[in-house]
């Protein structure tokens, strides 16, 4: 109920006086660049690997989703699409697009209404949805709205791996970060998923909340992590970039940061990074992790 300028407004005032005292974790967190047990490299020795994902939290944002993948596509760059299916109409046509031109479609919650994790009763009622629609789009992938997370109910979505956790992010509503730059798999008995977290400060954060007007936060991270051979995982959203006019409103900001940054990505570091969609990264990291196989995995 409250306007959306407000909204931002406040989220902003708070962010920028938490920033004061978490600059020893944000936005790089010096203690999570431990490598994991027998690391032994990513694919044809790569320095890092660049994983690249978008949430499309409103219909605003599915209306850019071809602008932006455009834009990847004529760089050399692919990467996922996370689509909300019951807070705006899901366009088929658009799914197939992206499939048929190398890009990933991945699930974003159910409704987006933050109300996911509320009980387990709501969750078990949405996850029997989710699996649906994860069926009905050949999706493999999953990310909770705002990234509330709980990684032992996740376990009973039909995914492969799971986006909702980062390394370190205190401006998030359940800001318990994982702590690496590094997938990891979650088990529960026989089997279990991938998880993904992102590593990279996400848009809003970094240029709705913060009003940043260049790369720098996001180059200074995306450096920190290429010396220390992780996984850089961005997650942007179409709904904040403005493709069209040159009137931004509160929540938007120019698309041409983002192409600045994967301009910067494609020749400061040519040659030297592994860029996945992420399945192909959790598809990877279950491998080598030899993480127990159970009927999902048997079908990847």
């Amino acid at each position: 109920m409250m306007p959306r300028a407000l909204q931002i407004a406040l989220r902003r005032y708070i962010a920028l006086r938490k920033l004061k005292s978490c600059g020893n974790i944000w936005p790089i967190d010096q203690t999570a660049n431990k490598k994991p047990p027998g690391w032994s490299g990513w694919p044809d020795n790569k320095r890092f690997v660049l994983v690249l994902t978008h949430d499309v939290d409103t219909a605003r944002g599915h209306e850019r989703c071809r602008d932006l993948a455009i834009l990847e596509k004529d760089l050399g760059f692919r990467s996922s699409f996370n689509f909300v299916p019951e807070r705006y109409p899901v366009s088929a046509s658009l799914r197939h697009w992206l499939s048929n031109n190398g890009f990933e479609v991945g699930v974003h919650g159910l409704l987006h209404d933050g109300r996911l994790y509320q009980s387990r009763e709501i969750f078990n009622r949405r996850a029997t949805r989710i699996n649906q629609y994860l069926a009905e789009w050949e999706a493999v992938g999953f990310r909770s709205p705002a990234m509330h997370h709980n990684l032992d109910w996740i376990h009973d979505l039909n995914i492969k791996y799971d986006a909702s956790t980062f390394d370190t992010d205190p401006f998030e509503p359940q800001s318990d970060g994982v702590g690496t730059i590094f997938p990891f798999v979650v088990r529960r008995g026989g089997g279990g998923y991938v998880e993904l977290p992102y590593t990279l400060p996400q848009d809003f954060t970094v240029f709705i909340l913060m009003r940043k007007k260049d790369i720098g936060i996001w180059r200074k991270k995306l450096d920190w992590i290429a010396e220390r051979g992780g996984m850089a995982l961005l997650n942007t959203h179409p709904d904040y970039m403005a493709f069209k006019g040159k009137t931004l409103k509160a929540d938007e900001y120019p698309y041409q940061i983002y192409k600045e940054f994967l301009q910067y990505i494609k020749f400061e570091y040519e040659n030297q990074y592994w860029h996945a969609l992420p399945r192909e990264m959790a598809h990877f990291w279950h491998n080598i992790q030899k993480a127990p196989v159970d009927k999902m995995f048997d079908q990847w």
